[in-house]
Parts: structure tokens; sequence; C-alpha cells
């Protein structure tokens, strides 16, 4: 018969934190769902930005500036969450998202929204990077292909939903609205991760 004593110990591994986990997927999947989003959410609204704030020499740009800035930086965004930890870079990197979406919707010429949408794209290239860096670091290594695999459908899928996304707000909103409404869905996400991803 087992020695009693012997149970104290045995290592026990720690529970799995599933709810835990899920929050996170699922806070870090809509940040990339924003993030991706806005590399094409912008096309299906140019006719009307260009009619409001003029500037159609320079229309490309507005797509161009976003892809830009994010490719450059996503690179440094995985260095610095090895030095500083993914928690708080993820929160800088949402902060500069959401900044750069405030200043897109408040534009008022051709130039500003330029601006804006590389600043944005600052955030937004953190955000690609740090995504699949946390599912690293939460997800057992045999689901992490799994995941991995989800995220990239959303990258995929939100090329298709970014036009479509675009025009239905410029429609029935305003064209405004395809940068403020990263706003309460980016803090309703970082929110979420907050609460869930402890370092």
């Amino acid at each position: 018969m087992a020695d009693p004593n012997l149970a104290g110990t045995i290592p026990v591994p720690p529970p799995t934190q599933t709810g835990s986990m899920r929050l996170v997927l699922l806070s870090i999947g809509l940040l990339l769902l924003l993030a991706s989003l806005d590399q094409s959410i912008v096309s299906t609204a140019l006719p009307t930005i260009v009619a409001e704030l003029g500037g159609v020499d320079h229309l490309s740009w507005v797509v161009t500036a976003y892809i830009l800035t994010s490719t450059i930086v996503a690179p440094l965004y995985g260095k610095l969450g090895d030095l500083y930890g993914r928690r708080n870079t993820i929160f800088v990197s949402v902060g500069i998202f959401i900044f750069g979406s405030v200043l897109c919707g408040i534009a008022t010429s051709m130039t500003f929204l330029i601006v804006a949408r590389a600043i944005q794209g600052m955030g937004g290239g953190g955000l690609f990077v740090l995504a699949l860096s946390v599912v690293g670091d939460v997800v057992p290594p045999r689901e992490r292909g799994k995941i991995q695999g989800l995220f990239a459908a959303v990258f995929s899928v939100s090329s298709v939903l970014g036009p479509l996304a675009g025009g239905w707000l410029t429609q029935h909103a305003d064209w405004h609205w395809i940068f403020f409404i990263n706003i309460p869905l980016g803090l309703i996400a970082v929110i979420g991760f907050a609460a869930s991803f402890k370092p």
C-alpha cells in the first residue's frame, strides 16, 4: 500500500486556467482583428474622404502609411516584448493604435490623415507580432498550431470584411467612424487582456 506521507512530496501539476486563457485569446484575437481590418477598411471610404478633405494626389498614402509603419515597427515590438514583458508592450501598442485612431477620426486635411494613419500603423504593427507571442506564452505547445491557424484565418477574413465594414459605416454613419469604432472595441479588448493575462 502506498505511503500517505509521500503524497505531499509528489509534485502536482498546476490546474489549467482555461477560462483565463480563453479570455486572453479572445482579447488579443479582437485586437488582431482591429489591426488587420485597418489595412483595408478605408478602401471603400476613400472617395467620400477625398470629397471632404481633398488631396486626391496623395490618396494612396492613406493606405500605404499604415502598412509601411506597421511593417517597420513590427520587429521592434518583438524585442521590446522580450525586454519589458508582453503585457506592458501590448498596453503601449494598443495606446498608440487608439491614439492614432482618434487622430484619424478628427482629421481635417489629407496630410493630417496620412500622418495619423502612420501613427495608427505604429500601434497596429505591434499587435500583429505580440498577438502571436502571447499565444506562445499561454497556449500549450500541442495546441499552438491550431490557435495560430485561427489567428491566420482572422487576418485573412479581415481583408474581406474590411472593405465591407468601411462601406457600411461610411453609408450608414460617417467615414470618421471607420476609425472611431476602434476606440470602444480596443478598450474592451485591452481590459479583457489586462484582467486575464498575468505575466
